[in-house]
Order: C-alpha cells, then structure tokens, then sequence
C-alpha cells in the first residue's frame, strides 16, 4: 500500500498509508470523539468540506451495513485514522470502511499518530490541510482545492421537496444537510414530513400547509445563509419550530443573535449537557464548529433552557412566548445516547397544542 502524508497549513505532517480515492482536496481538519459510530459520522453531511480525524484507535472493525447512512452521499473531505481494519466481523456487514471511501471518491490515511495530531489541532484550533502523497510543507500551497470555505448546504440539501406520509400532524423540515435519523425521528412520532430545499422562503413553506416546521443541522458557518434570516424569521413567527444544530444557530441569528466560531469545535458522542429547567445532565451527540454567543441574546425573547457542561456554551434556546425551541445538540442521536430523544415527543405536543395550521399566519 502507499505512503500518503496529511501536510497542515501550520507545517507539521503526518505520515500514514493512502486508503480510499485521492480528491485533492484541502479541508478543516476536525477530530470526533466517538468509540462507535464510524459509518454514520462520515455520512452526515454536517462534515462536508472538513478532513475528519478519529480519535478512537480502531475504525472499521464491525464493517458497514446498508442500513446506517445518514445521507445518501459521503461529504466528508477526507479521514484519518490510527488503525483500520480490512477484516471485519458482524453478521450485518456488506463492506469495507476502506471500500466506501473509494466508492465515494474520499481519501484517507490510517497509521497515523491520531493523539499527536488532535494535540495539534487543539494547539493551533482552526486547522486546514491537505491529503496528498507530497510530504513537504510547500503541498498546501503548490497544489489542492480549497473546500473550506465552500457554501456546502447548497450542495448537500436536496433540489426538490420529498413527502414521507404517516398519520400525525404535517412537518416541513427545511433541509441544510439533515440525517437520515432526524427524519426517522419525525416519522417514528407520527409526523408525516416534507423535507423542503434550503432557499424555501416563507410564501413557498406556507402553501405547503404545515402544522410545524424542523430546521435541520448542517454543514459550515451559518452566517454563509444570512440572505435567507428574513424568511427564517417569518417561518419561526408563523409556525411551531424546532432547530437542530446548524437550525438553532439559523433561528437564533434570525432573531438578533449572533454566532461565533469555537475553538477547535464539538463533534462526538459523549457531551455532557444541563438541563436548566430541571437540574438534570444529559450525555448528548453533537457535532458542530460554531456557537451562539450569549451575551447576543435578547433575554426579554428568549430563555437559554441547555448548556454545556465543560464550557458553558449555549446548548437549547426556548422563546417566551412563541412555539419556539432550538438545541445545539443532536437529539436523535446516532450514533450516540439517546438521553435528549424526548425533545421530539416536546415538539410533537408542541405542535398540537399549538393548533397546527391555525397558528399560521394567514
């Protein structure tokens, strides 16, 4: 197999063997916390345009099944692992981690000292680099697309709306790159969904007659959709709402808030997150570069009802008054804890008691 090198802007490179299909791509370079997990962390579209680093030694050793995708497409730029399996063993699996890179034209290394460069990324905090078989520092400027900055909600939402019927209330979940598990969520609580492109502005989401609206999470810095917090805005007022991820930071921004990129970002699933109502400490799932800033909130709209237990970032957003409420989180989990899986059934009620379409804004 081939020596391939993850080459960073900051100098330092890491030596590993090329799996997957080279792309030439340079990414953000992120670390993921999970022990489990792997297939349905590179499928989630929040990570397209970043190069993902397990920080779990061993990937790949219970295979992948056709079942746990959270997208139809792999996003992620590129990944790096310590030790990679090419054996696996579970009655469920149909291929290889090694194999699905290739097939989704994604390269990776494994063999890399995984410890040394997630120290790196959280001495340096945003890091871009690239995966190449040029191991000198000079690879990040002679050669290599840039797709970090890239507005990738575009390329990972759908192009035209998808109807899932069941026989509970109608939500539309406004798709900025939502999982395969949010949507299962929904349909799991009886909601018969319609999953709507990223650019539906408020005339285009009202005459699809919804009880309640979803805001999915999402790749990149929510500011690249300011265009769209006008229309965010109106849907929010006129309709039960729920965002996740990337969908909490949208509605926050929406409504006079704003955003700030952290450090070196949460991505994992074992996030220890409060409950402010309640005292209670759920361990969450959650993956994401950006945060709302508190001190942004306007407190006589919104109460902060989650926050993070290590650094105190805001975790959940609840409005005084509106059918309103948002989590930095990922509630449906997968993979994960499902601790948070209740905040679906809360937003169920939510929109029932709400009246459905009679809250609407006519």
């Amino acid at each position: 197999m081939k020596t391939g090198y993850l080459v960073l802007e900051t100098g330092e490179t890491f030596e590993g063997t090329l799996i997957g299909e080279m792309n030439d791509m340079i990414g953000e370079v992120v670390f993921n916390t999970s022990m489990t997990g792997y297939q349905e962390i590179i499928t989630d579209p929040s990570y397209a345009g970043q190069i993902l680093t397990f920080c779990y030694p061993l990937i790949g050793n219970y295979g992948l099944n056709a079942d746990d995708n959270e997208s139809f497409n792999t996003s992620v730029s590129g990944v790096i692992t310590g030790d990679m399996c090419e054996e696996p063993s579970h009655y469920q699996a149909t291929k290889k981690f090694s194999e699905m890179l290739k097939e989704n034209g994604v390269p990776g290394l494994t063999g890399v000292d995984t410890r040394a460069l997630v120290k790196v990324i959280r001495k340096h905090h945003t890091v871009k680099g690239r995966i190449t078989t040029d191991p000198s520092p000079e690879a990040m400027k002679t050669g290599g697309s840039d797709v970090s900055q890239d507005f990738w909600v575009s390329k990972v939402s759908v192009k035209a709306p998808l109807t899932y019927v069941k026989n509970g209330p109608h939500v539309v979940l406004m798709d900025y790159g939502y999982k395969k598990s949010i949507l299962n969520a929904l349909l799991k609580e009886n909601f018969t969904v319609t999953v709507v492109p990223y650019h539906y502005d408020y005339e285009k989401v009202k005459a699809l007659k919804p009880d309640g609206v979803l805001l999915s999470n999402g790749p990149g810095d929510p500011m690249k959709l300011e265009q769209w917090f006008p229309e965010i805005k109106k849907i929010t007022e006129s309709y039960p709402t729920l965002g996740i991820c990337l969908g909490h930071q949208l509605i926050a921004l929406a409504h006079g808030a704003k955003t700030k990129k952290l450090a070196f970002g949460h991505r994992g699933g074992n996030h220890p997150v409060k409950e402010l109502l309640t005292g209670k400490v759920h361990m969450t799932a959650q993956n994401h570069g950006y945060v709302v800033v508190d001190e942004s909130i306007n407190y006589t709209q919104f109460q902060i009802t989650f926050r993070n237990v290590n650094d105190k970032t805001v975790e959940g957003l609840k409005h005084v008054s509106l059918p309103l409420q948002s989590v930095q989180f990922h509630p449906e989990a997968h993979p994960g804890p499902s601790d948070t899986e209740f905040i679906f059934n809360e937003f169920l009620h939510q929109v029932v008691t709400s009246g459905g379409k009679r809250y609407a804004k006519v």
